[in-house]
């Protein structure tokens, strides 16, 4: 009796303790809250604020935030406005979703709209932050940039990997052939797609091949999907710390251990690739100076400027690289895809071009898209409809500026709906239609048409992509027969994720080109 009256009084101790707890935090949490909004109230008094839906105390909007996101924030502009003040949490936020905000904001505000949010997965993933992608603006920023720019997406080094795209984009062919080369026969296109992206920047990066017949029982291959996946699935969750600075005392839901996991493995899987790079250039002497991948460039930089590029921001740039250089790309060409098996015509008018310039006694090459307008066109009006980038990556202000006659505070985070702009009826004649004609004039969409960004800050990797996509796609069209696999069109509906992907894997019905066999199965 003794002992049981002892164990209840120990239970009720410590449910006392669990409930003074959280009665703890949650006076914490309300004191914080006061704070917050009594200094946000008194810097904002007398300003021109932008427009703002009723929000909640603590939660600010973030209640409004179910579903796609682009599409929840382009409802809401509707109401309010193209410049709209919203609060996540503890963070101010502002939405733009007009072509002249847009260019208020990377023209007249470009450098005081040049940093990114400091947010939790950029101190792990992005080492500290010291990568291209998420780095403030500064000097670090600059020189990583001049690196990205000089080093892997010059005109001559693009030019110098010209063999590899059109390698993977042959071999995309060639194994397309095998399941269709005497009749119509059913392909999922994802997978397919996704090897090819995902092989275009690992050969880059580091001369490696991890999708494709062999790798199966690749051990190395296994690891870098493991790693790819849990990365883009992380990276695509939301962190209520990143807007409730609280939370991050008690690692609300794991979610800084789930980081700090997936932190050793992608930092573990980075160095054996720098590792191996260095053991051959160190081996061979005709190497040395022979900047083969990225990874040897960004090495012979460490040879003069050990201090500077150290092995932590080459292992960032892997990483930035892994994530921003592949999944777009594939989902533009699935969407691409999907569309022209919705357009018939369409498809038939580029595979009419590929004929008359490029004829069937040799397969397009990538020197040969500057020669294809409409195929441009395609793709264009894919990135239109659905940029990989809805809302391009956040930036956010160092100091108060004015965009759109308003008032925006230091500190914001600003993201600007792409997705939204891209589909205004006031900018667009028939937005939701897929016109590629639309693109024929050639004319400078301006911040009309922004699915790279526009700023300091765009991507730097757009012409890499524009390569990848533009010869997959001509090469696709050029060598097969394409229908849908029922009669109903293509599910155009969009999936979860940071790139906007399908949301169901795109399946087709496939057949290669009568006139075009005697050179896809030379392949």
């Amino acid at each position: 009796m003794h002992i049981y009256l002892q164990c209840k009084n120990t239970q009720a101790t410590h449910t006392n303790i669990m409930a003074e707890t959280h009665i703890f935090f949650i006076s914490i949490l309300l004191l914080a809250s006061f704070i917050y909004l009594f200094k946000f109230l008194k810097h904002q008094n007398g300003k021109n604020l932008p427009p703002s839906p009723p929000s909640i105390p603590i939660i600010g909007h973030l209640h409004l935030m179910n579903g796609h996101i682009h599409r929840v924030l382009q409802n809401l502009s509707s109401k309010y406005g193209p410049v709209m003040a919203l609060r996540f949490g503890f963070r101010p936020v502002l939405i733009i979703s007009s072509p002249s905000a847009a260019e208020e904001c990377f023209t007249k505000n470009d450098i005081v709209l040049a940093n990114r949010p400091l947010l939790v997965t950029g101190k792990y993933l992005d080492y500290d932050h010291s990568t291209v992608g998420v780095a403030p603006y500064g000097q670090l920023w600059r020189d990583l940039r001049r690196v990205m720019t000089l080093e892997l997406f010059s005109t001559a080094r693009l030019k110098s990997y010209l063999g590899v795209r059109e390698d993977e984009v042959r071999s995309l062919i060639k194994n397309l052939y095998k399941d269709c080369f005497q009749d119509f026969a059913k392909v999922e296109m994802r997978s397919r797609i996704q090897a090819l992206s995902f092989n275009v920047v690992m050969k880059v990066v580091a001369d490696k091949q991890f999708y494709g017949t062999g790798m199966e029982d690749n051990e190395e291959a296994a690891k870098f999907k493991d790693v790819m996946r849990d990365v883009f699935e992380i990276i695509g969750t939301p962190n209520p710390g990143d807007f409730f600075p609280f939370l991050r005392w008690i690692d609300f839901q794991g979610f800084e251990k789930r980081l700090k996991k997936l932190q050793d493995k992608t930092d573990s899987f980075s160095q054996n690739l720098i590792e191996e790079i260095r053991a051959k250039r160190s081996s061979s002497s005709s190497e040395k100076g022979n900047d083969k991948t990225f990874i040897d460039a960004l090495l012979t930089l460490q040879e003069s400027q050990p201090d500077y590029y150290t092995d932590n921001i080459i292992k960032g740039n892997i990483s930035t690289l892994l994530q921003a250089g592949t999944d777009t790309s594939s989902v533009t060409i699935e969407w691409a895809m999907a569309l022209l098996l919705n357009h018939p015509n369409v498809l038939e008018r580029a595979r009419a071009e590929l004929d008359n310039y490029i004829g069937q006694e040799r397969l397009v090459q990538e020197t040969d898209l500057t020669n294809l307008p409409y195929i441009q066109c395609i793709i264009s009006e894919t990135l239109r409809l659905f940029p990989s980038a809805p809302l391009l990556v956040p930036h956010e202000s160092s100091q108060d500026c004015i965009i759109g006659g308003f008032h925006v505070t230091r500190g914001t985070m600003v993201f600007v709906n792409a997705w939204a702009i891209h589909r205004d009826p006031i900018v667009w004649n028939d937005p939701l239609s897929f016109k590629p004609e639309r693109f024929e004039t050639g004319g400078n969409e301006g911040y009309r048409f922004i699915p790279f960004g526009m700023g300091r800050r765009q991507c730097p990797g757009s012409g890499l992509a524009n390569r990848v996509v533009g010869l997959a796609l001509a090469s696709l069209i050029q060598c097969f027969e394409w229908e849908r696999v029922g009669e109903e069109l293509v599910d155009l509906s969009e999936g979860k994720g940071l790139t906007m992907p399908k949301d169901e894997p795109l399946e087709a019905m496939c057949r290669a080109r009568q006139k075009m066999s005697h050179l896809v199965k030379d392949l």
